[in-house]
């Protein structure tokens, strides 16, 4: 019979004294062996593991314990054999029966609590620690309590700064809103002017050509009554002799200048017409145009990225191309055989405009490019538009196409002059990508699913912030090196 788990656990007071008779008892047989072995075996068998986990079973179970009536019974029987064997034999603990007798009510579990009950008072560390740990708590709910307050302090402070910004944000925006107000009340105050300059010009030209029409018409009502007149004075000599008097013939009459003028009065409207046709298209471009540039993307040529032979404007928006390389020093951004430079400021969401004015080069590519674009090496991977990780519009020997993964497609305007700017429009979250002519606001191409079947029809999704990039590239023969670009963003 294996010894049950409650048997480990920390000995009482009576366990202890168990095994102290136990080893009375054990004393005794060694001096009288043969004639107390039947007292000292019920000794043992008192202290026996079975009996101590029948009464740790007692004691586990409170609900039924062994009747009090028969345990002391049989603690006086055995008090009364020892003490007739002789006052030699007896128990050394004289207080061990009264205290047996009384084990019933003693128990490591208090019954009405059932909280383990402490069988040793508490030793004067643990006491220390007792009276020190409500003065602990309190010092760290005094610290929380702190901690708590200046972030209750610096969270009200935030608060009121975003209320603030809001404040202002909004005075801001009633700020510009009125002020875009007012440049369109004096663009269409202009218009309204010019429109009115035009009509009354229109209401002069149609004046003096009514009159110049009423002095013609009369010139002919005139003609016309000397016509009839004649042809009366003609009919009334037929009827008379011929020697009679002769009447004088009207010769027929022939337009005048006047009417000439008349009709180039005409044409000069139809002139004015047309004219005014293409100031309205011009408008609509530049609106157009102007609306783009509002969401303008103020980027700088970024010289950490630039090839060593481009030579950045201390503003950082123009780049030359210098035959002579500059004494740069290495840099893992550089380029170090693509003549390409890279923007500063990345794209990582919304609308982005910008422009390149490349009227000064032969040979130019413009486009936009990840950050993770090759800059060792001059093979594909560093070239715009010759890889996955970027997007280019390339003017090469006059012919101008655009570039992406190694595939190029001829652009509108090929084989014509080539455009004076470049607008790069970028809309981000939408993946797309459009080049302009921007002096005619004319799509030059655009990657996008419609509008490329060469790129598989594939909806762009970029995946890096972009980054607006520029490159030089040979001039065809006969034509000088390329000598400037330059970044433009205002309005």
């Amino acid at each position: 019979m294996s010894r049950p788990e409650t048997s480990r656990h920390v000995p009482t007071r009576k366990t202890a004294l168990i095994k102290s008779a136990e080893g009375t008892a054990m004393c005794c047989r060694r001096s009288q062996p043969l004639h107390h072995h039947s007292r000292t075996q019920q000794l043992q068998n008192l202290a026996a593991p079975e009996a101590c986990s029948s009464r740790t079973q007692q004691l586990q179970n409170p609900a039924a314990p062994e009747p009090s009536s028969t345990r002391s019974q049989q603690l006086q029987n055995l008090s009364s054999r020892t003490m007739a064997d002789g006052p030699e034999h007896s128990l050394p603990s004289a207080g061990l029966c009264s205290f047996l007798q009384d084990g019933e009510s003693f128990s490591p579990l208090d019954s009405s609590s059932g909280a383990a009950v402490q069988p040793f008072p508490r030793s004067p560390k643990l006491q220390r620690k007792a009276a020190r740990g409500p003065q602990l708590s309190q010092e760290l709910l005094s610290q929380r309590l702190e901690e708590l307050e200046a972030e209750k302090t610096k969270t009200d402070a935030h608060i009121q700064s975003l209320k603030k910004r809001k404040a202002d944000l909004s005075r801001s925006t009633e700020v510009m809103k009125h002020q875009v107000q007012e440049h369109f009340e004096n663009m269409h105050r202009v218009l309204k002017q010019d429109q009115q300059a035009v009509l009354d010009s229109l209401d002069l030209d149609l004046k003096q050509t009514r009159t110049r029409l009423d002095q013609i018409l009369k010139d002919w009502l005139k003609h016309q009554e000397q016509v009839v007149r004649s042809s009366g004075s003609i009919l009334a000599a037929l009827k008379q002799t011929p020697s009679e008097g002769q009447e004088e013939v009207v010769s027929p009459k022939r337009p005048d200048a006047s009417e000439e003028r008349i009709k180039l009065d005409i044409q000069r409207f139809e002139k004015l017409q047309r004219s005014l046709s293409f100031i309205s298209k011009q408008l609509k471009i530049q609106l157009q145009r102007k609306t783009l540039l509002l969401d303008s993307w103020p980027t700088v040529i970024d010289r950490q990225t630039s090839h060593s032979q481009i030579l950045v404007t201390p503003e950082g928006r123009g780049a030359a191309f210098s035959a002579a390389p500059r004494g740069v020093p290495e840099h893992p951004l550089r380029f170090d055989k693509v003549c390409c430079a890279l923007g500063s400021a990345p794209i990582t969401a919304g609308l982005s405009y910008w422009e390149v004015d490349v009227r000064c080069c032969s040979g130019w590519a413009v486009g936009v490019a990840y950050s993770s674009l090759q800059r060792k090496g001059a093979d594909k991977g560093a070239q715009l538009g010759r890889n996955r990780n970027s997007w280019c519009m390339e003017l090469k020997n006059g012919n101008l196409s655009a570039w992406h993964n190694d595939r190029h497609m001829a652009c509108q305007g090929s084989g014509r002059s080539p455009p004076r700017r470049v607008g790069v429009k970028v809309n981000y979250d939408k993946g797309q990508l459009t080049f302009y002519d921007a002096d005619k606001m004319a799509i030059l191409h655009s990657f996008s699913a419609a509008l490329t079947p060469v790129f598989d029809r594939a909806h762009h999704q970029f995946t890096e912030p972009l980054h607006p990039a520029v490159r030089f590239l040979n001039p065809a023969q006969n034509q000088s090196w390329p000598n400037h670009l330059e970044l433009c963003y205002s309005l």
